[in-house]
């Protein structure tokens, strides 16, 4: 990939002179991150691994360290099981892993977390322990830590040159707007309607929804085209709903299921006695606190850091009474060669294989005796970039609404950016903030989309990455900013598309119950923490007789 540079500039006081000021030129090379891409190609390109050096072995080994493995062990040890490691894969934390600069921390994935369902209750037991929920943890409005709960100015939207305090933008004549108000109603409506079988419609974990057969028939439309059939056709009301899907599912509406898109809405039933409905929780480093919160609390119950592990997963295979894992410990290579794993073998009763299924799907052997077929059942899965830009000071803001904790452009191709201070209340803004610039590349395929992400220099990542804060900034922008770290995701998240809600292969993983498991967000056709900790928790359950 050819480095480029990207040039920053900070004013000098020519202001008093009556003149432009001339710009201090520093040059900083953007800082590219391509989290699992090494080991991802060399499981896709099935290059031979050498042999282990080594043999480990353990009562349960989990296979990752994203949200559903640190669920899972999280499980584990509060239930006293102390035999057991996890693997911590390419990056701890997976979608919700986060950095910092200096002082300031940052989210490289996720950066909040809804008020969690009633219906979550594995969720509420994890934000108990780490002292998110100060009180009433089960009960219908827990009480919640104030720090954590984003305040105002939460969110505002840059249409026609000024800033507007709400993201939903208003319909263009009275009939579109009426459209909005219907729609609203609609999905309210909605939000506690139950199923002929008595569960709940729409529900987070998804596994606990309604399989009513009368409303699961929305999962074989699009979102747009359910729209378009119920006689919404505000052009507003459209682009908000596809920046919605595209912010929660990384494609467009008009590529995820109609079931999924009213899910969005309908199943977010979380309330706080101390927080508005609809509020979210956040951190400066978005949900990589959580990750912290996990990886604590599962030291602290067994007394070491021991049971998390470096090393990928690169095989496994059923061997008698056991689970064989190869696990890659590291990659080396000399100068211009390619970079060969340094492998060892771990050997565990059970295994709970919480990576990703593209992943599984070249790493468990026979992966479709357990009646999962890759070439039929893979979901689609979304490229992000998620970028980081370090400023000292803040620019000069337009008209409007005052910056807010999330800040979108209209009809902009990226999906706006957070400002990783505004929780930091204080009586003057702070001298240096990051502001997390989010896309999900999904103007293309998702396999288009891979290619060109591959094959772009640092160059155009930047420029693809500040497309949002550039349309807010304008190239002044630059005068501020101090480094840049971009995080490329290529396979960040499935895609619910029409038929994932009945994918016969997803529901034959979900049901597995052997020596090996399997947990992970893609279990439930796209990637939220709840659903990721959800099948962490089942996984830890099975495992212990709980489920």
């Amino acid at each position: 990939m050819r480095r480029r540079t990207f040039v920053l500039g900070a004013a000098v006081g020519a202001a008093a002179l009556g003149s432009a000021a001339r710009l201090a030129i520093r040059e900083t090379t953007p800082v590219l991150a391509y989290p699992g891409m090494r080991e991802g190609h060399w499981l896709r390109d099935g290059a031979a691994l050498p042999a282990p050096s080594g043999e480990q072995r353990a009562g349960v080994a989990v296979l990752g360290a994203g949200v559903a493995g640190l669920s899972c062990a999280w499980h584990l040890a509060r239930r006293g099981h102390r035999d057991f490691v996890v693997l911590a894969g390419p990056e701890v934390g997976g979608n919700a892993s986060g950095g910092g600069a200096g002082d300031l921390a940052y989210p490289r994935g996720a950066h909040y977390l809804p008020l969690p369902s009633r219906a979550s209750t594995h969720v509420r037991e994890m934000l108990a322990e780490f002292g998110v929920i100060l009180d009433g943890a089960q009960t219908e409005r827990p009480y919640m830590d104030e720090a954590v709960v984003v305040h105002g100015l939460d969110e505002r939207l840059l249409r026609d040159g000024r800033w507007e305090d709400a993201l939903v933008p208003p319909g263009a004549t009275p009939r579109d707007q009426a459209q909005h108000d219907a729609f609203f109603r609609h999905v309210d409506g909605l939000r506690d309607a139950v199923g002929q079988d008595g569960r709940k419609l729409f529900c987070i974990p998804i596994a606990l929804s309604s399989r009513d057969a009368q409303w699961r028939a929305l999962d074989r439309l699009t979102f747009r085209q359910w729209l378009l059939d119920q006689g919404y056709t505000s052009p507003a009301l459209h682009w908000y709903l596809d920046y919605c899907c595209r912010d929660d599912y990384g494609a467009p509406h008009d590529r995820v299921s109609a079931w999924a898109g009213l899910h969005y809405f309908c199943s977010r039933d979380g309330h706080a006695s101390n927080a508005p409905d609809g509020a979210v929780l956040t951190w400066p480093n978005g949900l990589a606190r959580l990750v912290a919160y996990l990886r604590a609390s599962i030291t602290r119950r067994l007394g070491h850091e021991d049971w998390l592990q470096s090393g990928t997963a690169m095989r496994v295979q059923e061997q008698g009474p056991d689970v064989a894992v190869l696990v890659a410990g590291g990659f080396q290579g000399s100068p211009g060669a390619p970079a060969a794993p340094v492998t060892r073998s771990l050997r565990a009763g059970r295994v709970v294989c919480a990576m990703p299924l593209f992943e599984a799907a070249h790493i468990v052997r026979d992966l479709a005796g357990y009646g999962y077929d890759h070439a039929v059942h893979q979901s689609p899965h979304a490229p992000w970039l998620v970028s980081n830009f370090t400023l000292e000071g803040f620019p000069r803001e337009l008209a409007g609404a005052p910056l807010a904790w999330d800040n979108v452009v209209y009809e902009g191709p990226g999906l706006g950016y957070v400002v990783s201070t505004h929780q930091l209340i204080r009586v003057a803004p702070p001298p240096r903030t990051v502001f997390t610039a989010y896309q999900a590349v999904s103007t293309e395929t998702p396999e288009q989309a891979r290619r060109w992400l591959a094959r772009a220099d640092a160059q155009a990542l930047r420029d693809q990455a500040a497309i949002d804060l550039l349309a807010a900034y304008g190239e002044d922008f630059w005068r501020y900013a101090r480094q840049l770290e971009i995080t490329v995701r290529g396979h960040a998240m499935a895609i619910p598309a029409p038929g994932y809600l009945d994918n016969p292969g997803l529901a034959a993983l979900r049901d597995v119950d052997g020596r090996v498991l399997f947990a992970h967000a893609d279990l439930s056709g796209y990637s939220v923490f709840e659903e990721a900790s959800w099948w962490g928790v089942r996984a830890a359950q099975r495992i212990l007789g709980e489920a």
